[in-house]
């Protein structure tokens, strides 16, 4: 029994004592008004009891308090805990009536967002609009890569995916309006002690220590505080890649391309980073901004290595690229060349970017935006508006997904793993491997992918995260291969799992990589979207390469055992 009971039982017990005739007008105003329906009654007239006011007056302040009582628990009980991560980090306290009661920045950047902003009493969707608007302000979901998690904790499961499903729209709707391409993730996370405590130590929400933790999985070796340094768009394109190391971070790919560009901090207005983890070779693309103008660079997300850009310079003199005003088309005509190219309206492209740049000696404009689940990626050449680079990376279960993604919560791992077990006709007990994941594309879920091994047979499975259909179904034979005799000098061996039982093992990616890349006399720096796979064909085995550099696309084929280049094609862009 707390004070407010006992205050409100001593009174009642002072009433009865008095005896008093009629003290309902002052017990009821020790009660919180109620407002009800009004029942007309019909008189039925009785012997008059010198004790029934009081009883029935005792009676009703009774149930007038309760209920009051009642009321101010509910309204005042957390129901919700819904956090939004950028790199702010924000978590608000919500009613069952879906109204704030308090409003939590977990980290300085968050201090600076909710700056200005009373939340409390506020309908949680008017809050997250607020929130969204000021994160939109301040810069951090103006780029095409940006991403914002939306993470709900509740113990009521139906409503969780409720608040989920109806966030993740209001976000995305606010970020169309504003014509901002981010990403919007979002996730339920039940209670776990354990990540409760990690998201405390770190001073982050519970939601982005739940994605820190996915990526800590996929490697061991990363330290969950410094994980917790990233972003959320870097910690999802970490998660898409399998985490292979930690990256050096936004503020010190920074500072190498101003230590690159020789200038002091001072001589450098502002600066914007932006990660590609996810392209190869991984990096940070970095822009410095200056009283003699806009410098860009590559820097290696996990050396911290400068891979392109202008060194020195206040050096740079007449070897600066050329700029509109010197002769080219300007910001807008390159923009309107790449959409017309794509046949995007101008309103319909989410994030679009331009900004100046140059590529072995080139002058150009990089334009960037994304529309109907496809992202676009131009290089307009400024001397003439000819189209260097033309890329479309499209997510090709996107309309299946937007339909299913709206009636109803995630069908779970144990359920995407039985699907794909049934369907290759495999018991769980007779696996030998099984993993499932969620897979995402551009920060939006995609699928669950669930790879298996059973006998000497590889499964690899996309199944649909809502429904449990399968999209995609993939097997691989390694059943023991084995010949006589010699092949070009080559003695053949049995090959099992990807190495020979003769000892001679697979040369791996990186070298067969280091052997296209010598042949063709390109260096890494120089690559842009390189891709290497394993490949068998009646027992031999090689990897396929295909990479760009300059105006130039070559594919190569490389032994997997002895490195040596079996095909090698080149084809000017």
């Amino acid at each position: 029994m707390d004070i407010r009971e006992q205050e409100i039982e001593q009174r009642l017990r002072t009433a009865m004592d008095h005896a008093a005739p009629d003290p309902l007008d002052r017990i009821l105003a020790s009660c919180t008004e109620q407002k009800g329906t009004v029942i007309p009654m019909t008189e039925f007239k009785k012997p008059r009891r010198r004790w029934a006011p009081l009883a029935v007056a005792a009676a009703l302040a009774v149930v007038c308090c309760a209920f009051g009582l009642t009321s101010w628990r509910s309204a005042s009980a957390v129901a919700s805990v819904v956090s939004l991560d950028v790199n702010p980090s924000i978590q608000l306290q919500v009613n069952k009536n879906e109204k704030v009661l308090a409003a939590d920045a977990l980290n300085e950047d968050a201090e600076v967002i909710l700056d200005g902003m009373d939340l409390k009493g506020t309908q949680l969707k008017v809050a997250v609009n607020a929130i969204v608007g000021s994160l939109l302000q301040n810069g951090y979901l103006d780029r095409l890569s940006s991403a914002i998690l939306i993470s709900v904790e509740d113990d009521d499961a139906l409503r969780a995916a409720r608040l989920e499903s109806d966030l993740t729209s209001e976000v995305g709707t606010a970020l169309q309006n504003a014509s901002a391409g981010a990403a919007v993730l979002s996730q339920v996370v039940g209670y776990d002690a354990e990540l409760i405590s990690l998201a405390q130590g770190s001073s982050i929400s519970v939601g982005k220590a739940a994605m820190v933790r996915d990526v800590q999985a996929l490697n061991g070796q990363l330290d969950f505080n410094a994980l917790s340094a990233l972003s959320v768009e870097e910690l999802k394109q970490l998660r898409e890649t399998g985490a292979p190391a930690m990256p050096v971070g936004k503020d010190a790919a920074a500072q190498a391309a101003i230590a690159y560009a020789g200038l002091t901090a001072s001589a450098v207005t502002y600066y914007d980073v932006d990660p590609e983890l996810d392209e190869y070779p991984a990096h940070y693309e970095v822009e410095l901004y200056t009283a003699g103008g806009e410098f860009s660079y590559d820097v290696d997300a996990w050396t911290g290595e400068v891979l392109k850009g202008p060194a020195n310079v206040s050096n740079l003199g007449t070897s600066a690229p050329t700029t509109a005003a010197s002769g080219g088309i300007t910001a807008d005509k390159a923009k309107s060349i790449a959409l017309a190219d794509a046949g995007v309206s101008e309103s319909a492209a989410l994030g679009l970017q331009v900004k100046q740049d140059w590529d072995d000696g080139i002058a150009l404009y990089e334009v960037e935006f994304r529309s109907g689940g496809a992202e676009y990626e131009y290089d307009i050449r400024l001397s003439d508006g000819a189209i260097l680079k033309s890329e479309r990376d499209e997510d090709n279960n996107y309309t299946h997904f937007a339909s299913a993604s709206s009636s109803g919560a995630l069908i779970g791992e144990a359920a995407a793993q039985s699907a794909a077990l049934t369907h290759a006709g495999v018991k769980e007990a007779d696996t030998s491997y099984l993993s499932c994941r969620l897979e995402y594309d551009d920060g939006r879920l995609e699928c669950y992918e669930v790879e298996f091994r059973a006998g000497s047979t590889e499964y690899e499975y996309e199944i649909g995260p809502y429904d449990g259909a399968v999209w995609k179904a993939e097997r691989e034979s390694h059943a023991a291969v084995s010949t006589s005799g010699t092949t070009g000098g080559a003695t053949s061996s049995t090959v099992s799992g990807g190495s020979s039982s003769s000892g001679s093992s697979f040369i791996g990616a990186e070298a067969a990589k280091a052997a296209a890349l010598a042949h063709a006399g390109v260096s890494t720096s120089a690559v842009r979207e390189m891709e290497c796979e394993l490949d068998e064909d009646d027992g031999s085995y090689r990897y396929e390469i295909e990479f760009k550099s300059a105006q130039t696309e070559y594919e190569y084929e490389i032994d997997a055992r002895t490195g040596a280049v079996l095909k090698a094609q080149q084809d000017h862009d």
